[in-house]
């Protein structure tokens, strides 16, 4: 069989008898694969210090002739982001965000914008250029847009009244139909969370705009607690579960505000 080639971000590994370990990759031209790294357990030469979760890689890898898992062949480091695994909050940033893409994520399915946003985020996290829950919350916006579940922002998802002419300085989210309704659609008896117009159109900005100019945005402090009352748990309703990752990130967010 040939040999195949791909820069990727590592998602996971785990044991795999006495001396290999299964990896899971987000590759840029294949998608999310599986692959057996032989020796990568024991050895203190085959693929030393660089199989790192998060890290970017350039991989060659090849199926053997029985066509069960592939087995990593070459691995050379392109980005360690080292920096993110010396701290515990942005090691857990970046853990729910690989999560996600691990779970959402079928083999093989290429998905090269979800790679370069995944690729975007981690390196600004890294680098700690942008605050990190700028970062979460738009990492999960844009995440959800590329999977087909975009947040309506733009008008009332029941009577498609536009934002701009909503009465209220504030617009209700309903998770059921993934966007905001106005006054006059959201329902009398039922609690749901809301988003000040001004919080929505920052939100819109975070979707539309360019990755190269996300470094830009600028979240106040009731921004951020607004999006993240709806981006969490709009990610979470779609996925069908709230992942541990995210369940680890809201008690260290917790600890740290006490």
């Amino acid at each position: 069989m040939p040999y195949l080639t791909s820069p990727a971000i590592m998602l996971r590994a785990i044991d795999h008898g006495d001396y290999d370990k299964v990896i899971t990759f987000f590759t840029l031209r294949q998608g999310k694969i599986s692959v057996i790294a032989k020796g990568a357990k024991k050895s203190i030469k085959r693929f030393a210090g660089i199989l790192e979760l998060f890290s970017i890689l350039d991989l060659v890898w090849r199926y053997g002739q029985t066509r069960g898992m592939p087995i990593l062949k070459e691995a050379s480091l392109i980005h360690p982001f080292e920096q993110i695994r010396k701290n515990i909050t942005t090691t857990a940033y970046a853990s729910y965000w690989c999560e996600l893409v691990y779970i959402w994520m079928e083999q093989g399915q290429r998905q090269p914008s979800l790679y370069r946003l995944l690729e975007y985020v981690l390196a600004q996290l890294d680098a700690g250029d942008m605050p990190e829950q700028v970062l979460h919350i738009t990492f999960q916006l844009r995440f959800m847009a590329i999977s087909g579940f975009r947040p309506g922002l733009d008008y009332c998802s029941i009577c498609r009244k536009p934002v701009d002419r909503f009465g209220r300085s504030f617009a209700s989210f309903d998770l059921r139909r993934g966007g905001i309704l106005c006054e006059k659609c959201t329902p009398k008896k039922e609690q749901l969370p809301s988003l000040s117009i001004g919080t929505i159109k920052l939100l819109r900005w975070a979707l539309n705009v360019p990755l190269k100019k996300l470094n830009r945005i600028r979240f106040s402090v009731r921004t951020i607690e607004e999006s993240l009352a709806v981006v969490e748990p709009f990610v979470a309703y779609h996925l069908g579960k709230e992942t541990k990752s995210l369940k680890f990130l809201k008690q260290l967010d917790s600890r740290l505000q006490h």
